[in-house]
């Protein structure tokens, strides 16, 4: 009897348990806060109101429907006319605030363009594209001038360019003074003056750095050949923007040829020696490649008849070796053939640097040249190609040129052998047939730099592969 009131007991404690268990407290999960807010912030009153008239005051608020944040204004912010002192922004709650600190000019039409430097404080959403406009006479000016900005050399756009419009068109007036009126552009390289007054300008575009003139020639600037009109409709205003190259002869200094003394914190141990290194990649030459010896140091005392090359053990017939202008690369150029072996033989005596140091003993490499399979076969046929503006084919990998070629007659281009890969295109319009690239000079020769046309297709060539394309320019 104890036993079965014991079992009843037992039963009642599992069936609380399970009971507790089903109908416990559940767990507990944080709300989610619902969907991002992807909203910009919305102006609901400007005062004075937007595009006011006879302007004489000094403030103007701009009232938002949620909390808002002023960030990078002075770099964010363009004002045109482009004044002495900039305005001053600052944010508060849902209120911006921009203070004039300018003395403002008499019938002037001024353009306050705030660019992404209006956003709301949770989110971070951009207030895009906004203008404030005042007039201090009795109408807005509203002639306009829009054109595009490419960069010369590779075809592309810059949407970190800015492009400016000056009364005086001294050639000096880029540097030394402010511009008249600035506007942006946009990721496809467009801009667009609006608001602005009667008058012809001199036009330029710079990257903005902040300054808003052209201060140094390591930076991105166009001109235009001739002076625009406010209002104008012309439809090929185009700049192309370069950095223009120094032809001074500056940067390269002679190397003088006199033999120096070993410096006296010549190192112990590997620094006494000479050091070179070559080409080869895992012990394979590139066969649209010549093989390359090299050293940081200039070869001084050098010797080519010092160096044995052979192939398949036998002495190689048919090469030559030369040495660059820098004094610090060797090439060895031969007609080589396919999976092949070969060996480079270097004596110690063959070179010394400025130093007089030597190599610390027999150099040996051997090294195989890669299958013809592993390459691709290229054909490419440019329709519409104008050979007389003196083309030139560049294959681009990030911003190096990895391969060029000169029309000479014909539309297309052929090789048996290309380094499989992805590859931009881009045509050089090559005005003084050197062969390459070369930039424009504003000061004293207004020269404008070679055109590029950037291919909008890319390519890539297969490894064993016939690739065959025909492109429409």
């Amino acid at each position: 009897m104890k036993l079965k009131y014991l079992v009843c007991f037992l039963l009642i404690i599992c069936g609380f348990a399970l009971v507790t268990t089903e109908t416990g407290c559940a767990n507990i999960i944080p709300p989610t806060g619902g969907p991002r807010d992807s909203l910009p912030p919305i102006l609901l009153s400007a005062s004075p109101v937007d595009s006011t008239l006879k302007f004489t005051g000094k403030k103007i608020v701009l009232n938002f429907n949620e909390f808002v944040q002023a960030e990078n204004v002075q770099q964010n912010m363009l004002v045109s006319p482009v004044p002495l002192i900039n305005p001053t922004v600052t944010a508060r709650l849902r209120t911006v605030t921009i203070t004039i600190r300018d003395t403002l000019k008499d019938n002037t039409t001024y353009a306050l363009d705030f660019g992404n430097s209006i956003r709301d404080v949770n989110e971070g959403n951009v207030y895009k594209n906004f203008t404030y406009l005042f007039s201090t006479g009795t109408k807005l000016d509203s002639l306009q001038l829009a054109g595009k900005v490419t960069i010369a050399e590779t075809g592309k756009t810059d949407s970190t360019i800015i492009v400016m419009l000056y009364k005086n068109r001294d050639d000096s007036a880029v540097i030394k003074e402010r511009p008249r009126y600035i506007a942006r552009v946009d990721s496809s390289g467009n801009f667009h003056f609006k608001n602005l007054e009667p008058g012809t300008f001199a036009m330029y575009a710079v990257k903005d750095e902040g300054a808003r003139r052209y201060q140094s020639r390591k930076s991105l600037f166009a001109f235009y050949d001739s002076a625009v009109t406010s209002g104008s409709q012309k439809k090929d205003i185009l700049l192309y923007a370069f950095i223009e190259k120094d032809t001074s002869g500056n940067a390269a200094k002679s190397v003088s040829s006199t033999v120096v003394p070993p410096s006296k914190k010549t190192k112990e141990g590997a620094d006494r020696f000479l050091k070179i290194q070559n080409n080869l990649n895992n012990g394979e030459l590139d066969l649209l490649s010549n093989l390359e010896i090299s050293s940081f140091e200039r070869f001084y005392r050098y010797d080519s008849t010092k160096i044995i090359f052979t192939r398949d053990s036998l002495p190689a017939k048919g090469y030559s070796i030369n040495r660059d202008t820098s004094g610090k690369k060797i090439t060895i150029k031969y007609p080589w053939t396919e999976n092949s072996n070969y060996r480079v033989i270097i004596d110690t005596s063959f070179a010394t640097d400025s130093a007089g140091r030597k190599l610390i003993k027999i150099d040996t490499f051997d090294f195989q040249t890669r299958k013809e399979s592993t390459y691709g076969l290229v054909r490419l046929r440019f329709l519409n190609l104008q050979l007389n503006k003196n083309p030139v084919l560049q294959f681009i990998q990030g911003e190096d040129v990895k391969y060029s070629y000169v029309f000479k007659g014909g539309i297309e281009f052929y090789a048996k052998l290309f380094t499989p890969g992805e590859y931009e295109m881009r045509i050089v319009y090559d005005d003084n047939k050197n062969g390459i690239w070369d930039s424009g000079a504003f000061f004293g020769k207004h020269l404008q730099p070679e055109k590029v046309l950037l291919i909008s297709r890319k390519i890539t060539v297969k490894a064993n592969w016939d690739n065959e394309i025909d492109i429409q320019l």
